[in-house]
């Protein structure tokens, strides 16, 4: 009975429903909505994930030739730019036709790097070269991407359909050198380092869409609740995006682990769960009961609905003492003997969801056995049909055997 427990809390969990009908093997069962909210909280989580990455990250070392005025051609090089820090100041996201489109704008960032030159004049025959560190403030960074979505044989597939980054402005600060250094450097290295910044940084997001690409394509097909039921968790058609929100399906059957098909069982004008209201809700998850009657299903066939009940609140009630007035009978043939309980269901629980409550019909047969000088003698069968809440239950006692009774 204990393995049936997750499955009984799961059904009391979702108790709002609507219809919805069963078309063909690939319709979904399990439907996931991520609503805004649910979206800036992934957003968020990203962006920081990928500003956290590129902290300390390393840009390409940079060499010029500069013709400078009296000076002369002046050797300049750019090295160990390193990326401090970057601060995003707000960011949005916004679901398209095929893709999730991601703006992060109003963005910092701070590097520092080494700078050196050299030069020789016509004047002086030795080089002449000097060497320091400088600071870079980036601002006004914007970066842009939108990621397409799609189901790939039962797996979420992420593609790059367009990434990219814009610095607006950027000031450098060198520290030492020569006044006609810092002008000739500036005009030297500002836009490569413009450049280098943005091919990072797009770089890196593109790199971590496809790690986050291969983590789902990891993601388990199914996954055991116990070791009787498998539940099937494959994403059927592609995303839907709207306005403000995207929707998965999932398969979300449950089956044997052997891979016994259920399908026989289920049955069709399903009901589907209804939302409890989702604003300010990060996700929405919609089940249709098909999902709880492919659980039944398993769980009968694999013989787990049965159970000998021995113990009870009130252990009286396992007496023949307190059968006498409903079973005259039973009592005078066992004065006062200790009963058990066998219960079983006799077919699968059919599961039924309407817009008020979850319900279910359940038929079951229990066996009343008296326990006699250390024997178990089965002494009557009542017959039980629940359904939703109310119990049919109608006794019609018949003696069959010179110990057994049959009441339905």
């Amino acid at each position: 009975m204990a393995t049936l427990l997750p499955f009984l809390l799961f059904l009391s969990i979702f108790s709002d429903s609507a219809t919805a009908h069963l078309q063909s093997k690939e319709e979904s069962f399990i439907s996931v909505v991520v609503s805004e909210k649910g979206l800036d909280f992934g957003k968020d989580l990203l962006i920081e994930k990928g500003r956290k990455t590129l902290i300390r990250h390393r840009l390409p070392d940079i060499e010029k030739s500069v013709k400078i005025p009296v000076v002369g051609t002046v050797s300049m090089t750019a090295t160990n730019i390193t990326l401090l820090s970057i601060n995003v100041s707000s960011s949005t996201v916004q679901p398209g036709e095929s893709g999730i489109l991601i703006v992060a704008s109003g963005a910092t960032a701070n590097l520092s790097m080494n700078w050196r030159y050299s030069y020789r004049t016509w004047l002086i025959p030795i080089e002449i070269s000097d060497e320091g560190s400088a600071f870079v403030r980036v601002e006004g960074l914007e970066v842009g991407l939108t990621v397409g979505m799609e189901n790939q044989n039962g797996t979420l597939e992420l593609n790059v359909i367009e990434c990219g980054c814009y610095v607006k402005d950027m000031v450098i600060t060198l520290d030492g050198g020569a006044s006609w250094f810092y002008q000739g450097f500036v005009n030297a290295f500002e836009d490569r380092i413009r450049s280098a910044v943005e091919s990072a940084i797009t770089k890196n997001i593109i790199e971590g869409t496809m790690k986050l690409d291969s983590l789902l394509q990891t993601l388990p097909k199914k996954i055991d609740v116990d070791d009787v039921g498998v539940l099937n968790v494959t994403f059927v058609n592609d995303p839907v995006f709207g306005n403000s929100s995207v929707e998965f399906d999932i398969n979300g059957l449950v089956i044997a682990s052997d891979e016994v098909s259920m399908r026989s069982y289920l049955h069709e004008n399903a009901w589907i769960s209804t939302s409890c209201g989702w604003i300010l809700k990060m996700l929405w998850i919609s089940l249709d009961e098909t999902v709880f009657n492919s659980a039944s299903v398993v769980y009968f066939q694999a013989g787990l609905m049965h159970w000998i009940v021995d113990k009870v609140p009130d252990q009286s009630l396992l007496n023949t003492g307190s059968w006498k007035f409903l079973i005259p009978q039973l009592y005078k043939k066992y004065p006062n003997d200790d009963m058990i309980l066998n219960i079983s269901v006799t077919s699968p629980p059919l599961i039924r969801i309407t817009p008020e409550n979850i319900g279910a019909i359940i038929s079951s047969d229990m066996t009343v056995h008296v326990l006699d000088a250390c024997e178990s003698i089965p002494v009557a069968c009542i017959s039980v049909r629940y359904m939703g809440r109310i119990l049919n239950l109608t006794l019609s006692l018949e003696r069959s055997s010179q110990n057994f009774w049959n009441a339905t």
